[in-house]
């Protein structure tokens, strides 16, 4: 073992020995049934809410037959090999990350930890990013909250990438989504109440409150609890200004959301309505509908569900509608992209099952396996 490595797991060894703590005492005690609702019992019926309101829009015999007659089902599978990039891009970018925290895991195992993650939200929303960061740390011998701080700026980078493509796409897209918004009548009372100046006054009324309720407050226990955690969350996000790599870190995140975006305009091409958009000059060969959709269903992915079916549909159906495909044609599309990437996770997790069997932990005995 090296310097490096002794100093690590000296410093890692009390708050090994803390976790472990905390562990037993959540396995001694009984978990509540509200905390059991909310983990689990909400998300599934988040998703049978959400995927029954979808269905009882559509026709299904319609959506059926769009499926059974002109589906080219090799973009289909194209796309889910395009999103293994995306994973192994995230992968790659998470290292630059523990390496600057001094944790040198090796890169299949990052692969690993990412695809089991993506594997186990399909049946445990959010329940992923709790699991990679704890195979991390125990496989690495590393505190568990030195990853999780990093696991924390990973998704804080993806937030601060959503937000710009949804400016982005409000800017591209403007007068499509003003266009479809103004055919309904809920529609044009979203779009009224956008435009109302005294909206956006009571806003900056709330958020004026809000900072000096935090600086009136800053001596109380729960305005210096939360003025905690937000520095605990700045600090690990600010860590990518000062670490090594900051530019690969940036073209990998550009890789990432790439590869999420390739890999849904890919699948455009297999169904003839959406292959339709692609061939019309105005719509930059079916890029601006492509990215409206993409946006969307990045922001669908927010409310959880198990894999993203529901709000992740809904999402796409509504962007697509917006260049007038129809909610059974909208509906296919959505079945079909998602279930094309569920299955290539599902492959992925169980090879994660076989690499975690047959590999070692650090500093593991030869017969030692896990």
């Amino acid at each position: 073992m090296s310097e490096k490595e002794r100093k690590l797991a000296s410093s890692a060894a009390p708050v090994m020995e803390a976790e472990e703590q905390i562990e037993h005492a959540v396995e001694r005690r009984p978990r509540g049934w509200l905390t059991l609702a909310l983990r689990y019992l909400l998300p599934l019926a988040l998703t049978v809410a959400l995927v029954w309101y979808m269905f009882h829009k559509v026709d299904f015999s319609s959506m059926m037959a769009i499926l059974r007659e002109g589906v080219d089902y090799w973009w289909i599978l194209l796309a889910m090999g395009i999103s293994v990039f995306s994973h192994v891009a995230r992968a790659a970018r998470w290292r630059l990350q523990l390496r600057s925290l001094g944790i040198d895991a090796p890169f299949m195992a990052l692969c690993c930890s990412i695809f089991g993650c993506y594997a186990l939200n399909l049946v445990f929303p959010r329940l992923g990013e709790v699991w990679r960061c704890t195979y991390i740390s125990r496989r690495e011998k590393a505190p568990f909250t030195t990853v999780l701080g990093s696991m924390v700026s990973d998704r804080l980078t993806d937030t601060a990438s959503v937000l710009l493509l949804t400016a982005l796409t409000f800017i591209v897209a403007n007068g499509a989504i003003r266009a479809f918004l103004a055919r309904y009548p809920v529609g044009q009372d979203f779009l009224a109440l956008v435009e109302n100046p005294w909206l956006w006054t009571a806003v900056a009324l709330f958020v004026a409150l809000v900072v000096c309720a935090f600086r009136l407050g800053r001596h109380t226990p729960v305005v210096r609890k939360l003025l905690q955690w937000l520095g605990e969350l700045w600090a690990g996000f600010a860590t990518l200004w000062h670490m090594k790599g900051r530019l690969r870190f940036a073209l990998l995140t550009v890789a990432i959301w790439g590869c999420f975006f390739v890999q849904l305009y890919v699948a455009f091409f297999a169904f003839p309505f959406t292959r339709a958009l692609c061939a019309e000059p105005g719509l930059a060969l079916g890029l601006t509908p492509c990215l409206v959709a993409f946006v969307l269903s990045s922001i669908g992915m927010a409310i959880p569900s198990n894999g993203g079916l529901g709000p992740w549909n809904i999402a796409i159906m509504f962007g697509l509608a917006i260049y007038g495909v129809s909610d059974a044609e909208g509906t296919a599309f959505s079945m079909l992209q998602w279930s094309g990437q569920t299955v290539m996770l599902i492959l992925l997790g169980i090879f994660t099952m076989i690499y975690i069997s047959v590999s070692k932990p650090k500093n593991s005995l030869p017969h030692d396996r896990r």
